[in-house]
């Protein structure tokens, strides 16, 4: 899941279970400059209106629900991961989406496709089905808790490709604040050690995959509206993956798999659903944070449904990449406050 939100000129950006925010630009005409990169703007779609601050509590009680679901669904999907192919398994988990997307469009007209930048919204759905497939492949492999762990370093991913690709700024505060998160990946994955797994990697190449997403986004975030986002990611990751089922297809023959597939696919929706409404009326600032409560949920999961719980080097590294990940999105928040001020000091 991924969902892009504008919140004054910062763009906001959710994952399946993650959510952190980068910073855009503020909307030019038809070609703009950006990140050292000159971007037409095919089409001319206006920018969508800033969104204005709304009830923090409400948009916090929204973003935890939000959690708690997105966990939920990850754990139905590990379970399905002993009964079907993880390429199945994620196509049927786009179901419930797609469902909506169809509905959307069914209700707005093909205006909902109305987009200035086409091919990196393409290019946005196949990293979303590519990252959500390396995740699944991974829940074979790995604890729940471990794999969503490691997953909490896509905006460090994040803050790195934006100064080595795009050419943005990163101070020494960020710069060294992403190796430290990076350590603490380390610390989670343990490489070289006894409870190392390599299934671990498969989480760590779904956040890189997500980064991608997110630097994407960084230019389709001031032009196209969220619903266009979110129709463009849905069906490009549903088209992508049912070119594969004819040749990695399983018959499901039992009701209880067929209940828990339909469940998981109406959760991701909802999951959806309820991280939009979170950044619709709380302040990103506020709200963004609260999705590190994944891990207590997945952490309960895997222990309630696969007998699995963290070790100490697991809770560990969760903290050193949360605590990474907080002060990279406190040192964003300044900057942009700072550049609104002071443009040369924004640093």
């Amino acid at each position: 899941m991924i969902v892009a939100l504008r919140e004054s000129c910062h763009l906001q950006i959710y994952p399946p279970a993650h959510a952190f925010a980068v910073t855009a630009d503020v909307p030019v005409p038809l070609r703009e400059r950006r990140c050292g990169m000159t971007i037409p703007i095919a089409g001319g779609v206006p920018p969508r209106p800033a969104l204005q601050a709304g009830d923090n509590v409400k948009g916090a009680l929204f973003m935890l629900a939000g959690m708690f679901v997105f966990s939920a669904v990850d754990a139905q999907a590990k379970y399905l991961t002993s009964h079907l192919p993880a390429l199945q398994i994620v196509w049927v988990r786009q179901i419930g989406l797609v469902l909506g997307v169809l509905m959307l469009i069914a209700w707005h007209g093909r205006t909902v496709l109305q987009t200035g930048f086409p091919m990196l919204q393409v290019g946005r759905g196949v990293a979303a089905a590519l990252s959500a497939t390396f995740f699944i492949f991974g829940l074979n492999f790995v604890a729940l808790a471990d794999a969503v762990a490691v997953t909490f370093v896509a905006p460090l991913v994040v803050t790195m490709m934006a100064a080595l690709l795009l050419g943005e700024h990163v101070g020494l505060h960020r710069w060294a604040a992403t190796i430290i998160g990076f350590l603490g990946a380390l610390i989670v994955i343990r490489p070289g050690m006894e409870g190392f797994h390599p299934g671990l990697l498969l989480p760590l190449m779904a956040a890189i995959l997500f980064a991608v997403r997110q630097v994407i986004s960084r230019h389709i975030g001031s032009r196209d509206r969220t619903e266009t986002t979110l129709a463009y990611t849905a069906l490009t990751a549903f088209l992508m993956l049912s070119v594969v089922q004819p040749f990695i297809w399983q018959p499901v023959g039992s009701l209880k798999v067929i209940a828990i597939i339909t469940s998981m696919s109406l959760m991701a929706a909802l999951g959806e659903f309820l991280v939009i409404r979170a950044l619709e009326i709380g302040q990103a600032v506020f709200v963004s944070p609260l999705h590190y409560t994944i891990i207590i949920w997945a952490s309960l999961y895997g222990y309630l449904i696969f007998g699995q719980f963290p070790d100490i080097w697991t809770w560990a590294g969760s903290f050193v990449i949360m605590a990474s990940g907080l002060y990279v999105f406190h040192r964003e928040r300044k900057r942009a406050a700072m550049k609104q001020v002071r443009p040369d000091r924004a640093r």
